[in-house]
């Protein structure tokens, strides 16, 4: 019969384990014990092997023993799968001797209830040539052979002979007995061995770091490396404890069974080890903050290499833009619903729609009319292209279902192709997005030739102004472009209504016009209908209101159909799209490094962007085909006056010269050089060039921050 263990002298002293003066003398003792010789081995494994001995001895306590419950035996195939892995066999055989050595020495020391410090500083002097990391998972398995002997016995003696002997020898009938009386002693088991086996976990972690991320100088690993000696002892000091409860049941009476003295102390031991455990599992976390940043500034310039890199076709690219695993099919094709794989875009042109979840109604609906109609006519060369849709995510905010739901509502929307999910974007790849390619929350269209080169940064430009005639969408196919462009109504107007190609061909003057004020709409709009009639010529009007339109221009489409006084765009829709082609024509200008002063075109765009800057109306006349590309523009007062003045510059108004001409004539003549222009465009949209200068007189124009909600 083993001797009954003596409950601590002072139990005061036991119960605040060590004072700070005590911690650094017993810590120089256990480092006085460290003589690593180098050996390494595969802790990883033996600790699985020992956390799954820990649940299945005792996972709930005494209940176990009143309904015994058989290992199943496909269980104990998977333990023996797990063992045959990473050569375990090979490795006990190295390893069993000194695992024996210490269960003896917890036997031995445990049984006789001696010091608990002397008995871990004896494990100490056994493990003395071992790492820290292999010191506590050794100390555990040796910990783990007698916890398991002990629940083994426990588990069998009422269904197996050889079991029920031992326990007789044992004297463990009289304890399965009284289970009840034992639950709470063996709850503060259960719970500090959990304790102790996650600081072990904790430190075998620490070892695995990967080193190419994080070296031992890391100022987070010196932290680490200064405090795991400490957890070590904490671990192996636990596990005494444990052992002396479980080999001290043997042969104890009632009155020690119904103490709740010894279950106070492993209760106390266990909040201590847990409280190592948070420090440690904080320390753990900064460095793997420390890791991932490593990684990715690593990726990150492995994805500047690629792209400065020729490649034979486009897949290694797109798979270092889109992760996907090797079982994963990484595409979402929103119009079959199917999941596909990158080859699908092998060798084609790539268009990377790239924006976040905020994603503008108008412009995904307008994006998807042009993506649908290059695909209606497979001959022509447009059906060449595939787009991606990357959704560029804020990592720091949690992905709920409010976002899934979002997501998955807009890939669905759209035709094309999509990442099955915003995770696989690595974070270096959204870092190179937004530094690289200066995505700024507003929509872009990077265009990929079939060996995944970048050949144009960004052509959501080229998409609004020309659609699909613009393919390949190269940077240079958009220069050529621009060459053949003159400032011209079909420029300006492109098919944003079915009737301009009629007029055009018609030979009809054409003026569009725009602003919120329907009192001025109501007078321009007479004016100019008077003024037509008195020259006789057929003029075409229509409102296009102003960008970003709102409830203000929808009640002006209502009262302009109702009251008849011009034509109307059909939908705010169509509106917001003519003044972002024009917004785009600015930004692929400045991309081709395009100014007033040395762009005609350009001059052009910036007059109209700064009359939709102004709170007042303007307006734009031309006349269709036969007459010339000239048009007449001006802000709504000095157009108006121009048509209610019409009487007196009529007589300059012949069939050689034309109305345009004579009302230019006009327009000059009254021009007030005292004027304020406001050119205001999305600061998110491409990149702004630090100086811009008015179009009027090229002088250079003051820049303004300015925040908007685009409200009523």
């Amino acid at each position: 019969m083993a001797a009954v263990p003596r409950r601590p002298s002072n139990p005061r002293a036991e119960r605040h384990m060590f004072s700070s003066s005590d911690d650094n003398a017993m810590m120089k003792q256990i480092q006085a014990t460290h003589a690593p010789d180098g050996r390494e081995f595969a802790v990883r494994p033996l600790l699985h092997l020992v956390e799954d001995i820990f649940q299945r001895a005792a996972p709930t306590g005494l209940a176990t023993l009143v309904h015994p419950q058989g290992a199943h035996q496909a269980q104990l195939d998977a333990i023996d799968d797990k063992a045959l892995q990473n050569g375990f066999y090979e490795m006990m055989d190295v390893l069993s001797h000194t695992i024996n050595k210490i269960s003896c020495e917890i036997s031995c020391k445990c049984s006789g209830g001696g010091d608990a410090h002397a008995t871990t500083l004896s494990i100490f002097n056994l493990l003395s040539s071992y790492s820290w990391d292999a010191k506590a998972v050794l100390a555990l398995s040796a910990f783990a052979v007698n916890y398991g002997e002990f629940w083994l016995v426990a588990q069998l003696y009422l269904t197996n002979p050889l079991a029920k002997a031992v326990a007789l020898l044992k004297q463990l009938p009289e304890i399965f007995e009284r289970a009840d009386l034992l639950n709470p002693k063996f709850e503060a088991l259960n719970n500090l061995i959990t304790a102790t086996l996650d600081v072990a976990k904790c430190i075998v972690e620490f070892k695995e770091l990967p080193s190419q991320y994080i070296t031992p100088d890391a100022p987070e690993m010196l932290t680490a490396t200064a405090h795991i000696p400490t957890a070590v002892y904490w671990t192996i000091r636990s596990i005494v404890a444990c052992a002396s409860q479980i080999i001290g049941l043997t042969g104890m009476g009632h009155e020690y069974i119904a103490s709740t003295t010894e279950a106070w102390e492993l209760s106390s031991l266990a909040h201590k080890v847990r409280s190592i455990h948070e420090h440690l599992m904080k320390q753990l976390t900064l460095c793997y903050h420390h890791i991932d940043e490593k990684r990715h500034i690593e990726a990150y310039q492995t994805l500047i290499r690629l792209f400065e890199t020729p490649h034979i076709d486009n897949i290694k690219i797109l798979r270092a833009l889109i992760y996907a695993k090797d079982d994963q099919l990484p595409l979402y094709h929103g119009d079959t619903k199917k999941r596909a794989s990158l080859d699908v875009l092998r060798r084609k042109n790539v268009l990377l729609y790239i924006s976040d979840l905020e994603l503008p109604h108008e412009e995904l609906a307008m994006l998807e009319q042009m993506y649908t109609e290059s695909r209606d006519q497979p001959t022509r060369t447009e059906s060449q292209y595939e787009v991606v849709w990357l959704p560029v995510v804020d990592r720091s905010t949690q992905w709920n279902d409010a976002k899934q739901s979002q997501f998955d509502s807009l890939r669905s929307a759209m035709p094309w192709y999509s990442v099955y999910h915003p995770s696989q974007i690595d974070p270096a790849v959204i870092r190179y997005i937004k530094e690289v390619w200066h995505f700024n929350k507003k929509p872009m269209l990077v265009v990929l030739d079939p060996q995944g080169k970048v050949v144009n940064p960004n052509a959501i430009h080229m998409m609004w102004i020309w659609g699909s005639i613009a393919f390949p969408f190269t940077s240079s196919r958009e220069e050529a472009l621009w060459k053949e462009e003159t400032w011209r109504i079909e420029l300006l107007a492109d098919a944003i209504d079915a009737n301009i190609v009629g007029w055009i061909q018609g030979g009809k003057h054409i003026c569009l016009y725009g602003g919120e004020d329907i009192d001025w709409i109501r007078k321009f709009t007479r004016s100019a209908h008077a003024a037509a009639r008195t020259a006789n010529i057929q003029l075409e009007m229509l409102y296009v209101g102003k960008s970003n339109p709102r409830e203000k221009v929808r009640k002006n489409n209502d009262i302009i159909q109702a009251e008849n006084l011009s034509h109307i765009l059909p939908n705010l829709t169509l509106i917001w799209f003519f003044w972002v082609r024009l917004e785009s024509m600015w930004h692929s200008k400045v991309q081709h490094n395009r100014t007033v002063e040395n762009d005609s075109i350009m001059q052009e765009i910036v007059t109209m962007l700064s009359f939709d800057g102004s709170d007042h109306g303007w307006a734009v006349i031309s006349r269709g085909s036969g007459g010339g590309d000239q048009m007449a523009k001006a802000k709504g007062g000095d157009i108006l006056k121009g048509f209610d003045d019409f009487p007196s510059w009529q007589h300059n108004f012949t069939d050689e010269s034309g109305f345009v001409p004579a009302l230019n004539d006009y327009l000059h003549g009254h021009h007030d050089p005292l004027h304020c222009n406001r050119l205001i465009l999305p600061g998110t949209t491409g990149r702004i060039p630090e100086r811009v200068v008015c179009a009027e007189c090229n002088r250079p124009m003051e820049k303004f921050i300015m925040y908007r909600c685009c409200t009523d």
